[in-house]
């Protein structure tokens, strides 16, 4: 088979970093359209030997970009369209059933209680996100708790599959070596105690919590290495000054190799308010570091004496810091058992089998001339930009809801899943 992936942007972030990876185990052929900023990942994709797209888009309700991917993915003469992230999927999805693709699929990445990839989920997004949606054949939820809020939001429960993320727990695994460069690189010594933060830095992953928590262990022999940028890291740099501990925390920025930047943790904590996944703290997890998280979905029913839930305040992350830190760095050993559940390989293998399987009814006998009407019936008249007043290419509805959803922002300059080191992307 076939397959266009399309995503929003190919910064480095959980959702871009967990195509990459299904990119290498895939058994079809694939290439890859970003909106824009196509960013490291698709310099890292392109390596693997996957052609990646940009077609550019400017601003964020471009509607003329929905038929320049209608032409891709037409002349691609693709099985199947799949769709990465809140914007690709609004502007992907009708896309692919104008160009008569036989399969459209969608990745639900990061839906929270109140926002989908840091936007407020209004009426107007909602009603977007559920328009194109129509013209998808099927969700892929990453968790049972992103499942749980597609239903409540609306999406039809029928066309909704769990497939976690995956990982290759080999490409983390500890390095010692990589542990004493990076320690080098940041000014840490050998026999320092560091807990680790790594993740898009907003206020969601309230690492300003983790740093209170923290205050009365550090020192020389304990510091706190935070990775990864975004629009918080401002606010976090003065809450470190403003408890004394400016020297004691220290940020990195993004960094390409998480493998070296999770070896120099003696510890992870992660204090997020809400996750749809929780990649980081599996990556964290097959480093062989032990873990303490407020929420994980990925290890929800899943027991294992690696990592430990706490409760959300800095009271409680603080008990457990401390008695990890009087412990001192454990020895560097993954939970195998809990890795069963998320390898890499075996994760691209269900996608896989998804298109497969929707494919198979595609094709069934007495579906055929079903299938053509259906696609036939979105057909677009001759390709001219698509106005908010007609009926062409967008239904009038969902280009009414265009308007209300995306008109007052410009695009981020960068996009990130929900594990990214970067600013998210929409």
């Amino acid at each position: 088979m076939k397959v266009l992936h399309v995503i929003t942007g190919l910064d480095a972030g959980g959702a871009e970093i967990q195509l990459a990876m299904m990119l290498q185990h895939t058994r079809h052929d694939a290439d890859v359209v970003t909106l824009y900023n196509p960013g490291p990942v698709a310099e890292r994709i392109r390596a693997d030997g996957t052609t990646v797209r940009d077609i550019g888009m400017q601003r964020n309700t471009e509607l003329p970009a929905l038929l320049r991917l209608r032409s891709i993915i037409a002349a691609g003469r693709y099985d199947v369209v799949h769709a990465h992230l809140y914007r690709s999927q609004i502007y992907a999805r009708p896309a692919a059933r104008l160009a008569r693709t036989p399969v459209v699929v969608t990745t639900e990445h990061s839906i929270g209680e109140t926002h989908i990839e840091r936007r407020k989920m209004t009426s107007g997004v909602r009603g977007l996100y559920l328009a194109s949606e129509k013209f998808s054949d099927a969700t892929i939820a990453v968790s049972d708790v992103v499942r749980e809020r597609l239903v409540r939001w609306g999406v039809p429960a029928r066309k909704i599959t769990v497939i976690p993320n995956g990982l290759d727990t080999g490409a983390v695994a500890f390095d010692p070596a990589a542990r004493q460069q990076v320690r080098e690189q940041f000014g840490i010594r050998p026999d320092a105690y560091v807990i680790g933060a790594l993740g898009r830095l907003d206020t969601n992953k309230r690492v300003d919590m983790t740093i209170a928590a923290a205050v009365p262990l550090l020192g020389e022999r304990c510091k706190i290495l935070v990775v990864g940028r975004g629009d918080d890291r401002a606010r976090l740099e003065a809450a470190a000054a403003r408890l004394g501990v400016s020297d004691h925390v220290i940020f990195g920025g993004f960094q390409p190799d998480t493998t070296a930047m999770l070896a120099t943790f003696d510890l992870y904590v992660a204090a997020s308010a809400q996750e749809t996944f929780g990649l980081s703290v599996l990556e964290a997890m097959a480093s062989g570091l032990p873990v303490l998280y407020t929420t994980c979905p990925a290890l929800d029913g899943l027991v294992t004496s690696q990592a430990r839930q706490v409760a959300g305040t800095a009271e409680a992350l603080r008990a457990e810091i401390r008695a990890a830190v009087e412990a001192g760095p454990r020895p560097r050993e993954s939970d195998s058992a809990v890795f069963a559940h998320y390898d890499i390989g075996a994760v691209t293998r269900r996608v896989d089998d998804l298109y497969e399987r929707i494919m198979a009814e595609r094709v069934r006998p007495g579906r055929r001339v079903a299938l053509r009407r259906r696609v036939a019936a979105v057909q677009p008249a001759p390709l001219t930009a698509p106005s908010l007043r007609s009926t062409g290419p967008l239904p009038l509805a969902a280009g009414a809801v265009l308007a209300q959803a995306l008109a007052p922002d410009a695009l981020p300059r960068a996009a990130g899943g929900p594990d990214s080191q970067g600013v998210p992307g929409e």
